[in-house]
């Protein structure tokens, strides 16, 4: 005997408690049902449960290995993730919940059915009705748009009914949706940053928010600080997994300079020697002088001492230097080398390194 979803109500967007109840037992049980968001309504499941996926995928006429969105009421479902980067934590502070889903790498646990070569989708939709019900949930929900493979998205609970009513437990009524166009799809992983559904949020501001425009100054720009921003390209380079000259793809700008620059000044020639063997060219580096407006550009402004520190802030007006701090965490000055011996440039070399693979953990 076939059935009809039962259809409720919650455009108010505080469903009644016992009917959120019986929702989330029917998703419980592996029964489907019908949510609204901000972009289109969508079809969801209980995420561990195998039969309930496979119904999903059949109704729509999908193919089974297409992978699902996890959905989530709350950006903390993030940490069950086996690593989340700092990317990744700036797209979900800035754009959820709203129409952006991160495809992430890794699995969490209870999310294994849905994971597509080791990656997962995420997705917090800015809807009331929807979120209250995914916080409610204690297990992890998949959801796809509500709408036969290869089809527009349907827009409306009647239009939903009329196509799906006999395989849905229950059809939320939140309204039609806002936007009206499916989530922007990005990619952020080793080697990724790719948008994989174009839509209200383009490349270019996905990359302002997860990259981070980074300055290094010293005294005259052309030891310490270029040192700095070499070790920097090339350990995010490292931790990215592309090459040096790929990092702007990822929203990273790397800059140096000195607050008494002599402007084209090359870079010392110990300096060059120091870094050439750490495979980091400094040969077509020219110092640049520290400005204000540029300082105040910035994402990070690291100063290599405390003096250093003192003089960035002096240049900045009141309250606006709180992205600007020492290089190294531990509070030590990186020692001019200039003058001293090639020894002298390759420890600070080091120390300067050692800083910033403490700091590339705040960075990607």
């Amino acid at each position: 005997m076939q059935r009809r979803a039962r259809t409720v109500d919650w455009r108010s967007g505080a469903p009644p408690s016992g009917e959120l109840a019986s929702v989330v037992e029917a998703l419980s049980a592996g029964e489907l049902v019908a949510l609204p968001t901000e972009t289109v309504y969508g079809i969801a499941a209980r995420a561990d449960h195998a039969g309930a996926v496979e119904r999903l995928a059949r109704i729509k006429g999908r193919d089974p290995r297409q992978p699902l969105t996890w959905h989530v009421g709350d950006s903390a479902a993030l940490e069950r993730l086996p690593r989340v980067s700092p990317m990744a934590r700036r797209l979900a502070e800035k754009y959820w919940p709203g129409p952006l889903t991160l495809v992430l790498p890794g699995v969490a646990r209870g999310v294994e059915t849905v994971g597509a070569s080791g990656w997962t989708g995420v997705r917090r939709p800015a809807h009331a009705a929807s979120e209250a019900l995914l916080r409610a949930a204690p297990f992890a929900i998949v959801a796809t748009s509500a709408n036969l493979h290869g089809r527009e998205p349907l827009r409306d609970v009647a239009s939903i009914l009329e196509v799906f009513g006999d395989e849905l437990a229950f059809a939320i009524d939140g309204d039609a949706p806002r936007l009206g166009e499916a989530s922007v799809v990005l990619r952020l992983g080793p080697g990724e940053f790719r948008l994989l559904r174009e839509g209200i949020l383009d490349a270019a501001a996905l990359r302002r928010v997860a990259g981070l425009e980074i300055a290094f100054v010293c005294t005259g720009n052309t030891c310490r600080s270029p040192m700095a921003a070499g070790f920097a390209r090339k350990l995010l380079a490292e931790r990215l997994a592309i090459a040096v000259g790929e990092i702007g793809r990822f929203g990273f700008g790397v800059r140096s300079m000195g607050v008494y620059a002599h402007s084209g000044a090359p870079a010392s020639e110990h300096a060059v020697d120091t870094m050439r063997e750490q495979g980091i060219d400094l040969t077509g580096h020219r110092a640049a002088c520290a400005v204000p407006e540029e300082l105040a550009a910035m994402s990070r402004v690291y100063a290599l001492t405390r003096s250093h520190l003192e003089a960035i802030r002096m240049l900045l007006p009141p309250g606006k230097d709180r992205h600007c701090a020492l290089l190294d965490p531990g509070g030590r000055d990186v020692a001019d080398p200039v003058g001293g011996t090639r020894a002298d440039y390759e420890f600070a070399a080091r120390q300067i390194r050692l800083a910033i693979e403490v700091r590339l953990d705040e960075w990607a």
